[in-house]
């Protein structure tokens, strides 16, 4: 198999798993935070699993930009 093939693979499983962690986070606040106005919510510390999903999402995101710019690198 060709490492490009590979890549691919892999950048395609962590789409999937990223989908999924995102999915899974709790929602924080209503979409009208985003625009600055009070999510009429109260925001609590991650704990536990919110945590471990929230820093699984940095990594595969991290990890996916890297392979993605490894693999523009390799084709050219």
């Amino acid at each position: 198999m060709d490492i490009i093939v590979l890549i691919s693979i892999a950048q395609i499983l962590i789409a999937i798993f990223l989908v999924v962690f995102i999915l899974l986070q709790q929602r924080g606040a209503a979409l009208g935070s985003a625009f600055g106005g009070d999510g009429g919510g109260f925001y609590g510390a991650r704990r536990g699993l919110q945590k471990q999903l929230y820093w699984s999402t940095i990594v595969l995101g991290t990890l996916f930009i890297g392979l993605a710019l490894l693999r523009l690198i390799l084709s050219a």
